[in-house]
């Protein structure tokens, strides 16, 4: 029998288109390859962004990057709280 997993992981980035693709390509990957996940198990992929990340929409990146298939994306601004860390990227993926 299958188990539904949450898989979470950050990263920081640069506000820029390049530096938000690449993040996002290189945490994706790794945690992929850490899980041992194959594409066809994942069901979802969350991203929350900090209000500082305005360059590109870390969905749209992933998207492109064909790394994880065709599956649903979704990408929310973080709350701003006193102290955060700035320019982060975190994911959320589902998957069995």
């Amino acid at each position: 029998m299958k188990k539904l997993l949450g898989i979470r992981g950050a990263v920081c980035c640069e506000n820029s288109e390049v530096s938000i693709r690449k993040a996002v390509e290189e945490l994706c990957e790794k945690i992929k390859a850490a899980n041992d996940i194959s594409t066809e198990d994942i069901v979802s992929v969350q991203f929350t962004v900090t209000d500082d990340i305005t360059a590109f929409n870390p969905a749209t990146a992933l998207r492109n990057s064909n790394i994880l298939g065709d599956v649903a994306l979704f990408c929310s601004r973080e709350p701003n709280f006193t102290g955060s860390l700035p320019f982060v990227i975190r994911v959320l993926i589902t998957a069995y």
